[in-house]
C-alpha cells in the first residue's frame, strides 16, 4: 500500500528527496516548480513515510497528506458562458488541486436556463472517465433540482454543488450535495466560501476512501502507478507532450496525452512483471482529446474471464 504525500519546499537540494523517493520503492506523481519553489506530489510505501518526514524536515521543507493524489475528477458546469464560469467552478477547481487533485473543467454544450438545459451521450462519456464528478450548478433551488436530469444516470460518483440547502433525495442520481457554493460574481475568498470549500474537499475524501476500500475486496492486477512508471520509462515520446501530467493516475488506471492511432499498439506492447499491458489492462480511445486510456484489470474480472473460457460448450 502506498501513501500519497505532497512536498512543498526550496529546488536547492530537492535531487535528495527526489533520490530518496526511487530508493524506497516510492514514485512521483506531478512536480511543479515555481521560480525557487518545489511541489512535489509523491507516492511511497506506507512503511516509509516516517523517512520522508524526517527528510522534509532536514531540507525545512513542509510535508502534507495529499488525500486526492492519483485520481482524477470532473469539475463540470452548465455551460462555459460567464455566468456560469468563471468564479465558482475556476475557484472549486483551483482548491482541490491544494489537495493533490487532477481536475479537468468540463463546460456543457446546452446550460443556459431549466428549459434548454441538456448533456449528450459525448459528454457523458467524456465524464465517466473521472474517478468523480463534480457538478457546480447555481443559486436557485428550483433550478439545481430540474437539472438533476443532467447526472441521474451517469456511473462515477457524483457530488452536486449549490447555494441552498437541499435534502439530498431531492436530487436523484447525486451520491452527495454540498452547499454554500452558488453562482456568484467574485471569488470564493470568504469566511463561509472557505467553509464550503473544506465540506466539498471532506466529501471527495469520504467517497474516494469509500471506493479505495471497495477495490481492496477486490483489488487491481496492479497499481496504477506502476503503470505509469512503465510507460514514462518504455515510452520515449512521452517526455515530449507538453501537457501538464503526460500520464494521469486514476483510481483504476492512467490517461496517457498521446494520440490513440499512432501509439496505442505501443501502449499495449509495454510489458510489466514480464506481462504486456494488454494481458492486464484495456487499453481504449479516450474521449479527451484522442487520448489513450488504460483501465486495469481486477482480479475477480480476470477469474472471471478464464472462466467463460474455459466453460464448456453445448
Amino acid at each position: 500500500m502506498y501513501e500519497t504525500l505532497t512536498f512543498t519546499g526550496g529546488v536547492h537540494k530537492s535531487e535528495e528527496i527526489k533520490e530518496l523517493i526511487e530508493d524506497l520503492g516510492g514514485f512521483i506523481l506531478q512536480e511543479n516548480v515555481l521560480q525557487m519553489d518545489l511541489v512535489l506530489n509523491m507516492a511511497v510505501p506506507i512503511e516509509d513515510v516516517g523517512k520522508i518526514k524526517e527528510k522534509s524536515r532536514e531540507l525545512l521543507a513542509k510535508l502534507t497528506v495529499a488525500p486526492m493524489a492519483g485520481c482524477e475528477i470532473a469539475i463540470v458546469s452548465p455551460t462555459l458562458a460567464r455566468h456560469h464560469l468563471p468564479h465558482s467552478a475556476c475557484d472549486i477547481s483551483e482548491y482541490l488541486r491544494e489537495y493533490g487533485a487532477k481536475d479537468n473543467m468540463i463546460g456543457l454544450a446546452r446550460g443556459d436556463g431549466k428549459g434548454t438545459a441538456g448533456i449528450t451521450e459525448d459528454e457523458k462519456k467524456l465524464i465517466e472517465e473521472h474517478d468523480i464528478a463534480v457538478f457546480a450548478l447555481g443559486s436557485f433551488k428550483d433550478c439545481i433540482i430540474e437539472k438533476s436530469f443532467l447526472y441521474d444516470d451517469i456511473d462515477i460518483p457524483v457530488i452536486v454543488t449549490g447555494a441552498p440547502d437541499i435534502p439530498l433525495e431531492e436530487l436523484p442520481g447525486a451520491d452527495a450535495y454540498v452547499a454554500g457554493l452558488g453562482r456568484i460574481p467574485r471569488r470564493l475568498r470568504r469566511g463561509n466560501d472557505i467553509h464550503a470549500l473544506n465540506n466539498l474537499v471532506s466529501t471527495i475524501e469520504e467517497i474516494l476512501n469509500n471506493k479505495k476500500k471497495e477495490m481492496i475486496n477486490d483489488p487491481l492486477l496492479i497499481p496504477p502507478i506502476v503503470v505509469k512508471n512503465a510507460i514514462e520509462n518504455q515510452i520515449p515520446a512521452i517526455k515530449e507532450v507538453i501537457s501538464p501530467l503526460p500520464v494521469t493516475g486514476q483510481l483504476d488506471g492512467v490517461r496517457v496525452k498521446l494520440n490513440y492511432d499512432q501509439f496505442h499498439k505501443d501502449i499495449e506492447n509495454i510489458t510489466i512483471n514480464n506481462k504486456k499491458l494488454s494481458q492486464i489492462a484495456e487499453i481504449k480511445r479516450s474521449a479527451m482529446y484522442n487520448y489513450i486510456l488504460v483501465k486495469i484489470y481486477s482480479e475477480s474480472s480476470i477469474i472471471e474471464e478464464n472462466l467463460i473460457k474455459n466453460s464448456p460448450t453445448i
